[in-house]
């Protein structure tokens, strides 16, 4: 059957030039999803403002959304500034929801990072910004919530120069603070900017500096223009020459430093009292880059593996990756695709290139959160919904059949944390079984596995909230009713010692045998280093075919410890040598060869327990920071820093997730409510002999 022609003229409604495709990322509660409002408010894709507390947002459409005042899931939607198409993903801050931010940001051209005025560079502010670092995402920050009590935007600005090794340049400066902000100062223009609560900051003016603000923005305007000559050198000379730059000028040399990364634009405001909004998106148009200023994206070529490049162009060959998939009770699988190069049209036929297959596009959907909008057509640069793909799943890439590509998936950590689930009735055994794997296909972090031994479901997350939201919605969304268990500790194992092994299948029963035998090392790896295997096996030992296999019968027998049933990661195993048999020999004999190998392996490499270190950050007032910090050691829990503010004592620990759960009620209770703290996993470490024979005991049934 011959390939439907791919290449195609369609007509693209705005240049290229004049998209945006950025995401809000930032700590929880530092006011993301009331920025993201706002912004649809002043575009006109709203006509109301939504409020978090109300549930009433657009972006936050999900009812445990609603309901927690948190962001889960990114939305995507799309909106119009200045004749500029800017399409938006509105992040979680949480961190149990961080893969939201990875994935997002890995098809993302720029991003703004919102930072709250109190509380400045939190732990999750941290983590989504050395995410962007690792795709090189171009970023713009706004300091939020400058009317909130204890707002300091100099502190804020001082904190992303120590805590996340940027220059953050201030294009603005704000005009008072707490209950005395009353507008911003637009350093590039020198003017004033103030806002009309009347019209719910639709209508803002501009005048001049007001005196008592004018040396502090002289002050900040000669620094901003030293900060953009050390970064530019075409800014320099002007700089050098002592020539008064004009209002282009300065933003084009702020647009070469900030898309070049050498500085990051800081403007400020109070997006919950509709203040700082247009500044941003003009900031969104004026400093963050278009497709076209992007490197053009590389992949390999599925068959020859060598690397093939695509262009930000409409002319040349599709490609785009599949960045999220989600479950919809309307058109079923909904797949969120960020499209690279080429054109798209609706009923057209589209390459899998990790299956090899086509597949076709149903539908195609302009985004807006959970709401949609047919569109026959879409563009290098375009982040749109497709209905209809068959096999496509997160991370998968779709390209023209006559010219593949493969472009680099997205990487997704292992959870933490687990519970047993199992139906109420045999009625929903089914049910469970399907949804399950309906929200494993649209959440990556999230696992299932069926216990064989215990006949128990057990699902896995990246923390307690993570699947407490995936509870709630199979009881609610799937309407099943289920049985949970308490969470559990992912917990692993490892190896301590380098050993040597033979792993020997050989089967001789008349007619067809089994023979396969491998020599092996297997040898201890740095944490987090997971399972590498690599063969130095002489040419002619064992077939080139046979080595694969021999791969994942090793990989297969990692999933289950000799020491405790827990995975076995952390090591390399290295082929060595083997044995094959002309007739007898087969993939599946090797296979199992790679896995006994393993397994004698384990019986004398001295294995040990590894539990999951959480990183994590106590906001207390003073009158409790002792106590707080007795309970933390009682918890295993060890101090890395501690730093005082007015009132209140921000403690910075590690502990073991182990000891953590319960302790945000613990906290509430220790602090009247008043204490606040965050949570992340930082790695994996061996657990200490009391705490693996407790481990052992429980394992054991003891």
């Amino acid at each position: 059957m011959r390939a439907v022609a791919e290449r195609i003229t369609l007509t693209r409604q705005v240049p290229i030039e004049r998209v945006r495709n950025l995401g809000i990322m930032a700590h929880i509660d530092a006011g993301k999803t009331t920025t993201t409002e706002r912004i649809l408010y002043y575009t006109g894709v709203t006509y109301r403002i939504g409020n978090v507390d109300q549930g009433t947002t657009v972006t936050d459409w999900m009812e445990q959304e609603q309901e927690r005042g948190i962001t889960i899931t990114s939305a995507a939607v799309t909106t119009n500034w200045r004749d500029h198409r800017i399409n938006i993903i509105d992040t979680p801050g949480h961190v149990d929801f961080t893969m939201e931010v990875e994935r997002s940001l890995r098809v993302l051209d720029g991003a703004i990072a919102v930072f709250c005025a109190y509380g400045g560079v939190e732990p999750q502010s941290e983590t989504v910004w050395r995410q962007a670092d690792r795709y090189q995402v171009p970023r713009i920050a706004m300091v939020n919530k400058m009317d909130r009590l204890g707002a300091d935007f100099a502190l804020v600005l001082k904190m992303m120069k120590e805590r996340l090794n940027t220059v953050p340049l201030a294009i603005q400066i704000p005009m008072g603070a707490e209950e005395k902000f009353v507008g911003v100062i637009d350093l590039v223009k020198m003017k004033a900017i103030i806002w009309d609560q009347e019209t719910l900051g639709a209508r803002f003016r501009e005048a001049p500096v007001p005196d008592e603000f004018l040396e502090a923005a002289r002050h900040a305007r000669e620094e901003m223009l030293e900060k953009l000559a050390e970064a530019d050198d075409q800014f320099l000379r002007l700089y050098l020459e002592e020539k008064d730059a004009d209002e282009d000028t300065l933003k084009a040399a702020i647009r070469r430093a900030s898309l070049s990364m050498k500085l990051t634009p800081v403007l400020a405001g109070a997006a919950f009292r509709n203040k700082g909004i247009q500044p941003l998106l003009d900031a969104v148009v004026d400093f963050l880059p278009s497709p076209l200023d992007k490197p053009p994206i590389k992949g390999l070529h599925p068959k020859t593996e060598t690397e093939e490049i695509r262009h930000p162009n409409d002319d040349d060959h599709f490609s785009g990756l599949v960045f999220k998939i989600q479950t919809d009770p309307y058109v079923g699988s909904l797949s969120y695709l960020r499209i690279y190069s080429g054109s798209l049209r609706k009923g057209q036929n589209v390459y899998n290139p990790k299956y090899g297959k086509r597949d076709r596009i149903g539908r195609l959907l302009k985004m807006l959160a959970n709401k949609r909008e047919d569109i026959e057509e879409a563009f290098a640069g375009d982040i749109v919904g497709v209905v209809g793909l068959k096999m496509a799943k997160t991370g998968d890439t779709l390209c023209s059949e006559n010219k593949p590509i493969l472009l680099e998936s997205i990487e997704f950590p292992e959870p933490v944390i687990s519970i047993a689930i199992e139906p109420k009735t045999q009625a929903d055994q089914d049910k469970l079984r399907s949804s399950l794997a309906r929200l494993e296909e649209e959440d990556p972090t999230f696992q299932v596995r069926f216990n064989e031994e215990t006949n128990q479901t057990i699902i896995s997350g990246m923390g307690e909230l993570h699947l407490e939201i995936i509870v709630d919605r199979l009881l609610r969304e799937f309407n099943v009713q289920a049985k949970v268990g308490t969470p559990q500790v992912a917990y692993k194992e490892t190896i301590r010692q380098t050993v040597e092994t033979e792993g020997r299948f050989v089967k001789q029963s008349g007619g067809h045998g089994q023979f396969g035998i491998v020599k092996m090392r297997f040898e201890p790896s740095e944490r987090g280093a997971g399972v590498e295997f690599e063969s130095k096996v002489r040419e002619g030992r064992i077939p080139k075919e046979y080595i694969a296999p021999v791969e994942r019968g090793v990989r297969a027998a990692a999933g289950v410890g000799e020491l405790a049933g827990f995975p076995v990661v952390d090591f390399k195993a290295v082929l060595l040598d083997g044995k094959y048999h002309e007739v007898d020999s087969s993939e599946f004999a090797f296979e199992v060869a790679g896995s006994l190998a393993f397994k004698e392996a384990l019986r004398s490499a001295k294995e040990v327990l590894l539990e999951p270190i959480m990183s994590l950050e106590v906001i207390v007032p003073d009158q409790y920071f002792g106590e707080v910090m007795k309970n933390l050691n009682s918890r295993r829990g060890e101090i890395t820093s501690t730093e005082t503010r007015p009132g209140i004592q921000i403690v910075r620990a590690t502990a073991p997730l182990a000891e953590m759960f319960g302790y945000v009620n613990l906290l509430r209770s220790l602090t009247q409510g008043r204490g606040t703290f965050t949570m992340q996993f930082l790695r994996y470490r061996e657990a200490p002999e009391s705490v693996k024979e407790e481990i052992l005991l429980k394992v054991r049934g003891y």
